[in-house]
């Protein structure tokens, strides 16, 4: 209900059903993009003819520890949590949905070390990568041109050694239903070393609702079994993500420099191949994809699997 105080910056009041009654001040009436904070207030507070603006029916409310489960009666964006929390000496309460909740960073910090002993690494980032990692605070020299694979690589002389392929949960996800996934572990399977890298915990496949987590984590099981040398790894985060990235490259240069499997060999001919391409602007892969029957926004960001379609279909 909308909060009937005036001078108050919290506009609207939330009823929780537990016990004889939660009631906070909010400032929204769901948690959609980002935790709401909640200010606890006295139950006799909610007034005798409140203001409703939205009832909401519940199929569970209970309390677990410091936070209070909540999971509505509908089918999508359903579970959110209250949360107890102390900050800057203080009791806080948070309210925060399943989404929310899954970006909260978690509480480590990276290590500063030089990876494998590496005064400096060149790092290819592929150029149809967006918003690629910039390896910010790390030894590291960032050179942007077409990869036949992989979203970042390692080059020793003129071939390609070494690839990480980036992916967020529903990229992985898209990719591994569609087969996509399989023919790219089929290209990194032909580099030395290949790794595919997971900006989300694996836990977080247990949670998908738009897909059946059976069914993604059966395939990724399949996957892993056909392709046994490259490694799936779940990084929680993209700033972990990006570290593994860093690390993985700079033992595979040392890997590289060290080993006598790579003495001979010429350029990698894939790689000579692959032309440098500019990045594509978003009003590009939106004619793109309107073009190709792929539905898509008239305005804002396009969803991760409009932009690996498109760099499906331009990859050399």
């Amino acid at each position: 209900m909308r909060n009937p105080d005036p001078d108050s910056s919290l506009p609207y009041l939330l009823r929780v059903p537990l016990g004889e009654g939660l009631l906070f001040r909010t400032s929204g009436t769901w948690p959609r993009t980002k935790a709401l904070y909640c200010h606890p207030v006295p139950i006799a507070e909610w007034p005798a003819e409140p203001e409703l603006v939205e009832t909401i029916e519940l199929r569970a409310c209970q309390r677990r520890g410091a936070a209070v489960d909540v999971v509505a009666s509908r089918s999508r964006e359903n579970r959110s949590q209250i949360v107890y929390t102390s900050a800057r000496g203080r009791q806080m309460v948070f309210w925060q949905s399943a989404r929310t909740r899954k970006q909260a960073r978690p509480g480590v910090r990276t290590p500063t070390a030089r990876a494998a002993g590496h005064a400096e690494l060149d790092i290819v980032v592929d150029a149809r990568e967006r918003y690629g990692y910039d390896f910010a605070g790390k030894p590291v020299r960032v050179v942007r041109r077409a990869l036949p694979c992989g979203d970042y690589g390692l080059l020793v002389g003129d071939r390609l050694i070494a690839a990480v392929e980036r992916k967020s949960l529903p990229d992985l996800t898209s990719s591994v239903l569609n087969g996509t996934l399989k023919y790219q572990l089929v290209e990194l399977a032909a580099l030395p070393r290949a790794a595919v890298v997971v900006e989300e915990r694996y836990s977080q496949v247990f949670t998908l609702q738009h897909a059946r987590p059976a069914v993604v984590l059966d395939r990724l099981a399949e996957l892993q079994v056909a392709f046994p040398t490259i490694p799936i790894i779940f990084c929680e985060t993209r700033k972990l993500a990006q570290e593994f990235t860093y690390r993985y490259l700079a033992a595979a240069r040392t890997w590289a420099v060290e080993s006598s499997q790579l003495d001979g060999l010429g350029p990698d001919p894939a790689l000579a191949a692959a032309p440098d391409q500019p990045e594509p602007t978003t009003a590009e892969v939106r004619a793109w994809a309107r073009t190709a029957g792929l539905p898509v926004p008239d305005r804002g960001r396009l969803q991760p699997v409009i932009w690996q379609a498109w760099r499906e279909a331009h990859r050399p």
